[in-house]
């Protein structure tokens, strides 16, 4: 059956990606936001292989080289600096901030013509012959042919959509991530190996770049934002290479510029959809050990779901396509960068016979 109207809820950055790819396939796309100020925070981020050809397809991956960076391969080092021998394939990566990437998408939305409904989010979902009905926080109800959970691992669609899938757990690992500024010689990604924690640098400008550390988690992982900068100092001792340079700033220049976190994961046992109800992104499952490829993940899903609907307008038929194809682009993530090196190339792969174009 075909779908005309579809309801994303989530304006982050695998919410974006749905909705524009959607109504550039030909569908009215609602997007809600439940902030008001639809903001994200300034955090760095990077993405590879798959990720890179979503981006591509988004139309924003000229504007991402151009506000971020880009480089190929990484250089990889023990816990002192020292550097150690890796067989991986060299990919192509680019990082900018998320903040960054968030106003590129935001504008992609609004030139695509989607309606985004700021402030207001679903509260509840009703399962109906051929749609969803739904009702607003803000009081309204409408009906969709189609409703799409992209509002990340804490999903209230997911609470609705599956009312006994276990809520996000912590899993003993915190992250610690800082902006700092990118001395000239540092052209590409530093990985830094330990027994039970991992660092790694990834320029985010011409003139800065972001780490991002991840260890296990203290008896107690809260830590005020005030007392962060000392943490991470703290963190950072007998971390060799440019991280022990880096760590000199952390208590002075730019201890402003982190941002910690608890990590918590959740795993969804069966199909992440239900009738005309879809979970894409963090929404559908997060996993601590594949942090770095959350968002690159989350912009796949939304291109991925528009190619399958635009493919017939069979939305019934669509459904188990895409998630076919996700199963399949999550086994790339999980296996690597080397695995996502061999698909850096070219837009991602489309069905041979399709109908509606992106």
């Amino acid at each position: 059956m075909a779908v005309t109207q579809v309801l994303v809820v989530g304006g982050g950055v695998g919410g974006m990606s749905c909705a524009i790819s959607l109504r550039r396939a030909g569908l009215a796309v609602d997007l809600l936001e439940i902030d008001p100020c639809w903001t994200a925070y300034a955090c760095g981020i990077t993405a590879a292989g798959p990720a890179i050809c979503a981006m591509q397809s988004l139309g924003v991956l000229d504007e991402v080289r151009r506000h971020g960076a880009s480089w190929e391969g990484a250089d990889y080092f023990n816990h002192t600096g020292e550097p150690i021998a890796c067989a991986a394939a060299p990919a192509a990566t680019v990082g900018i901030l998320r903040s960054e990437l968030h106003k590129l998408l935001a504008a992609k939305t609004l030139g695509a013509g989607v309606h985004v409904r700021l402030g207001t989010t679903v509260e509840t979902l009703s399962l109906v012959p051929g749609g969803v009905e739904v009702k607003l926080t803000n009081g309204h109800r409408e009906r969709y042919g189609l409703v799409v959970g992209a509002d990340g691992i804490y999903s209230k669609v997911r609470e609705r959509l599956f009312p006994d899938t276990p809520q996000p757990t912590l899993t003993g690992q915190v992250v610690y991530r800082l902006i700092a500024e990118r001395p000239r010689d540092f052209a590409r990604t530093h990985i830094y190996q330990s027994l039970n924690a991992r660092l790694a640098l990834h320029p985010l400008s011409r003139t800065h770049l972001y780490l991002l550390l991840q260890q296990p988690a203290p008896a107690n992982p809260w830590i005020a934002p005030e007392d962060q900068p000392r943490q991470l100092h703290r963190a950072l001792n007998g971390w060799g290479g440019m991280a022990a340079e880096i760590r000199q700033t952390v208590m002075t220049t730019n201890a402003h510029c982190i941002n910690y976190r608890p990590l918590d994961a959740v795993q969804l046992a069966g199909p992440t959809h239900r009738d005309r109800v879809l979970l894409i992104g963090d929404a559908a499952g997060a996993r601590a050990e594949r942090l770095d490829d959350g968002v690159g993940m989350a912009l796949e899903d939304g291109v991925l779901l528009a190619q399958e609907i635009a493919r017939d307008g069979d939305i019934d038929a669509a459904l188990p396509r895409f998630m076919a194809r996700r199963r399949e682009r999550r086994a790339l993530f999980e296996r690597g960068p080397h695995a996502l090196a061999n698909h850096a190339a070219g837009p991602i792969p489309r069905p041979a016979q399709s109908g509606l174009q992106l």
